[in-house]
């Protein structure tokens, strides 16, 4: 694809939009890959307000921007924007996490699945077989789903604080593929209960000081506690997790790095290397 050029030095801007943004390793990643790759751009953090995602995407565009990541709490509104143009991994997720233009319209795909079983898979994790459960029903929740019922899981159950939301969220993957529905269950936090082989937090509840309110005995011998969320130290998810007999816990930083590398591929054209990048970002986590 080709794109307007948009700043000063001739390199073709990019981004990631969110709100709060301030916290965000993006363009830290982005910039790695482009010294990788050889490839000029700049890539800025864009604070949106609550009330003005499409205006401040519709800006960024005219303005000559390349393409967008979308993070809390734009994902579905983003998947609302670029409706007329999205790939089938966006369809069936409901939530845009990357944007472009292509033909004077506004495209929209979801890497979050690519990137969950890229790092799941690196941490010797990979879904296959495995029984699995989802914490949240938000747009971080809705890019994975598939994906990992599409890995082969045996079983991946949702569920979120409000039990209507995660029973949706089945209804509209179940609808678009009926055959998935024998493996998707979905409910309320107190139908968390079972002994699974990897339950991953997709709420935003780490980047408070306090954990979710889970029942116990959520963990099969071996069991991999994952949350998306990262940071220095272990999340209070993470934490918990530990307390609870998770025998392996993991941040999402992995994920991060292999989500943002889909979206640089839609981009550019050419997949960057993740792991260095990503050991030089936890360096930077543990430094700060």
């Amino acid at each position: 694809m080709t794109n307007s050029l948009s700043s000063t030095t001739g390199a073709t801007r990019y981004g990631v939009i969110g709100n709060p943004i301030a916290h965000s390793r993006s363009p830290f990643i982005h910039e790695q890959f482009a010294r990788q790759t050889g490839i000029a751009l700049s890539y800025d953090r864009l604070l949106a307000p609550l009330d003005g995602f499409a205006s401040t995407v519709t800006a960024f565009f005219a303005e000559g921007g390349g393409g967008l990541n979308v993070t809390v709490p734009f994902k579905e509104q983003a998947f609302a924007l670029a409706q007329a143009h999205l790939s089938p991994r966006a369809q069936l997720a409901g939530a845009v996490n990357t944007l472009w233009m292509k033909d004077a319209a506004l495209h929209g795909c979801n890497t979050d699945g690519v990137g969950l079983l890229e790092d799941l898979t690196r941490l010797g994790y990979a879904p296959a077989g495995r029984r699995i459960l989802l914490i949240g029903a938000g747009g971080a929740a809705k890019g994975v789903i598939f994906p990992l019922l599409s890995a082969g899981c045996e079983r991946l159950r949702v569920v979120n604080r409000n039990a209507e939301r995660a029973l949706h969220l089945r209804e509209h993957i179940t609808t678009h593929e009926p055959g998935l529905a024998s493996r998707l269950e979905a409910g309320g936090l107190a139908q968390a209960a079972g002994a699974w082989d990897i339950v991953i937090n997709a709420t935003s509840s780490s980047l408070g000081a306090s954990a979710l309110a889970l029942p116990g005995g959520l963990y099969a011998p071996g069991a991999l506690a994952y949350d998306m969320v990262y940071g220095s130290q272990p999340t209070p998810f993470m934490q918990q997790a530990g307390q609870s007999g998770a025998t392996h816990t993991a941040d999402g930083l992995g994920m991060l790095v292999s989500q943002a590398a889909a979206s640089f591929a839609i981009w550019h054209g050419t997949t960057p290397d993740t792991q260095e990048v990503l050991a030089a970002l936890r360096r930077q986590l543990v430094s700060a």
